[in-house]
């Protein structure tokens, strides 16, 4: 079965925070990538309750701008050793598929949002 968006950015919050417990010396960084991985899943629950499509939509982009913030603090935890490769590109990946569903799930409710209005 397919997860939803909340489902893998929960999974990805609880590792995240696993992770970023270990990582010492960085706490500037790791809790900013803790923020942003964790308002993914936020926003995307959020979005469940939207008042509208546009509001749903809405929701749904700043769970995607929260991805790329994630992937942006990921990289900098790669470049300053405290990631090493394999854990940055295992995060990295989980983080994209996120992103992707996000992403995908965004352009259809805009396609039938454009379709209304003709």
């Amino acid at each position: 079965m397919d997860k939803t968006i909340k489902e893998l950015a929960v999974e990805l919050t609880i590792e995240m925070t696993s992770i970023c417990d270990k990582i010492k010396g960085r706490t500037v960084f790791s809790n900013q990538l803790l923020r942003a991985c964790s308002s993914i899943g936020a926003n995307a629950y959020e979005a469940k309750y939207a008042q509208s499509k546009r509001d749903f939509v809405n929701k749904l982009e700043v769970a995607l701008k929260e991805c790329y913030e994630t992937d942006y603090w990921l990289e900098i935890l790669y470049k300053i050793d405290a990631l090493d490769a394999c854990l940055y590109e295992r995060l990295s990946n989980k983080n994209g598929t996120i992103r992707r569903k996000l992403i995908a799930s965004i352009t259809t409710v805009k396609e039938k949002l454009v379709d209304e209005i003709q």
